[in-house]
């Protein structure tokens, strides 16, 4: 083919042929890729309604009071697994990130599930108001609010707030390499969680990952410092999430 200088009918129906077939092969390894993404998310739902039946199941009793509140370094390394734990979004070519991928927010009616991690605006025993990560309990149609549990009390405090005051965490993390318009960008406002607690703070992105395992780097507002913020801390894209200012009566 080389030594004929040109291409002949007969290496163009050949060439073509190799072509159509290395599609075809393609398309069917992905469709496999595909399938297989779908298994690990059925997996994992599964796996989360397990957790939720185990503890609606145990021998939890309103009577005995609150239940033993997790050790603080045993909960700090679950909310890390958690968040690398989070599914990759790999979208087919031409997609768009659906919300709750990476920094793309929940639709309007979006209601988040039994066992979803949130950040929520409670009212402390002091009478301030903070974002703390909890978990939904469930949602009341009704009253349109949510009961959801402090995750740093499990057990303990229980909280009854509005749509308003609940946040979901995104359930797919971002790959940067591919979509980076589905992340916080330099600069950008943000709610993040402050590394080794579970309550949220609002931030400035210093710089967001670059990788799909890698972490945001944050400035949180901090007055200790003197240019009001605190050197870059490093939080997951799990735990990143837009502001959200909450209307005072």
């Amino acid at each position: 083919m080389q030594t004929e200088q040109k291409i002949t009918p007969y290496y163009k129906t050949k060439l073509k042929t190799l072509y159509t077939n290395a599609m075809s092969d393609a398309e069917n390894e992905a469709e496999v890729l595909w399938k297989a993404l779908d298994t690990i998310k059925q997996v994992r739902n599964i796996q989360n309604e397990h957790r939720i039946q185990a503890r609606l199941s145990g021998n939890f009793n309103e009577s005995d009071g609150p239940r033993k509140t997790m050790r603080r370094g045993v909960l700090m390394t679950m909310l890390q697994q958690s968040a690398l734990l989070l599914p990759l979004w790999v979208g087919k070519p031409g997609e768009s990130p659906p919300p709750l991928c990476g920094a793309i927010a929940a639709e309007n009616n979006y209601v988040a599930k039994k066992g979803d991690k949130v950040a929520a605006r409670v009212r402390g025993s002091d009478g301030d108001e903070n974002w703390i990560l909890a978990e939904v309990d469930m949602f009341n149609v009704n009253t349109n609010k949510y009961e959801v549990e402090d995750i740093d009390e499990e057990g303990k405090e229980r909280h009854l707030l509005s749509k308003r005051r609940v946040l979901p965490l995104p359930l797919m993390k971002t790959n940067p390499e591919t979509n980076p318009e589905a992340l916080f960008s330099k600069g950008t406002l943000v709610m993040a969680l402050y590394p080794q607690t579970t309550c949220f703070y609002r931030a400035i992105v210093n710089a967001p990952p670059t990788g799909p395992q890698d972490e945001y780097l944050v400035l949180f507002e901090d007055t200790s410092y003197v240019d009001g913020y605190s050197p870059p801390l490093k939080v997951a894209q799990r735990y990143v999430v837009q502001v959200k200012e909450t209307k005072r009566r």
